[in-house]
């Protein structure tokens, strides 16, 4: 719950190519038959010597083309992991703290800046915060009275309930003197944290693809729910149908969470300062008459 830059909302970098091994080869095969003519008639046949020759130089001018792809990768904060983004992190000065996951590097980076000041910013306090605690996925930053700040951690462990050490370890680091206004008083609290399962079934066109399909569903799935705990987000019906209808999918029945009546969205809210957290999805198949 920030005002910074949403990086996955951004647009796809034009550096990164898509690849494909297929239009590779056809263009190596082009510029050979545009070379020497004579080869057009044997250029495709799987037994000619010239054309292996092009599938290995193709296969490896893919490799090194996603190899380009996976450097530039490196260099952009939305995309480096591991050791790439350690030293991203390094030209803002931070380091990785023990036990820290890029997901929660990447974000402490990107607001290194606001540390330059004392918390006084809700994205400066939020800086702060993360800078104390490694486990945090999201933090949000209020202030229910005039002189009363109030941090929200959502913590990256379980369910997301921020547990009573971390909230103690981010309380002091911000009731130091040097980053808090004399003026303010810091409360820390855990976001509360809403429980909630997925459970549907699928009709799809059936056949063999079927379990695929259902994999996909699966996975989108739990990719949603997942980008939606989030303090302040809400679970809704139109977020899920789109996960879980994949291509083949002619039906979505949700048991789980139960649909509002009416064209009332929102599955499940939690509160204002609080967070969606998923045990489990749960998807069985059904053929387009209904039977399982």
């Amino acid at each position: 719950m920030s005002t910074t830059i949403d990086l996955s909302m951004l647009p796809a970098p034009t550096v990164i190519e898509a690849l494909d091994y297929e239009t590779l080869l056809a263009a190596r095969r082009a510029d050979l038959v545009a070379r020497y003519p004579a080869a057009a008639d044997v250029i495709t046949l799987e037994s000619e010597p010239l054309n292996k020759l092009l599938e290995e130089s193709a296969y490896r001018e893919l490799i090194l083309r996603q190899r380009i792809n996976d450097a530039a990768r490196g260099v952009m904060l939305a995309f480096a992991t591991g050791a790439d983004l350690d030293h991203l992190a390094a030209l803002f000065d931070i380091a990785r703290l023990d036990g820290e996951v890029d997901d929660a590097l990447r974000p402490r980076t990107q607001q290194s800046l606001y540390r330059l000041s004392v918390a006084g910013p809700k994205e400066a306090y939020a800086s702060h915060a993360r800078a104390a605690s490694p486990y945090i996925k999201d933090v949000a930053v209020t202030s229910p009275t005039p002189g009363t700040v109030l941090l929200t951690i959502l913590s990256t462990k379980g369910n997301g309930t921020a547990a009573a050490s971390q909230i103690a370890a981010i309380n002091a680091a911000l009731s130091a003197d040097t980053v808090r206004p004399i003026c303010d008083t810091v409360a820390v609290q855990s976001a509360v944290v809403t429980e909630y399962s997925v459970v549907a079934t699928l009709e799809t066109m059936g056949g063999p693809s079927s379990q695929a399909v259902r994999a996909a569903a699966q996975a989108a799935a739990e990719d949603y729910t997942r980008n939606a705990h989030q303090i302040g987000n809400a679970i809704t019906r139109s977020g899920l149908y789109a996960a879980l209808r994949q291509p083949g999918v002619t039906r979505v029945t949700l048991a789980s969470p139960v649909q509002p009546a009416g064209d009332n969205d929102i599955l499940i809210q939690p509160a204002a300062l609080g967070a969606a957290w998923c045990m489990s999805v749960t998807i069985t198949l059904s053929d387009e008459r209904g039977s399982p």
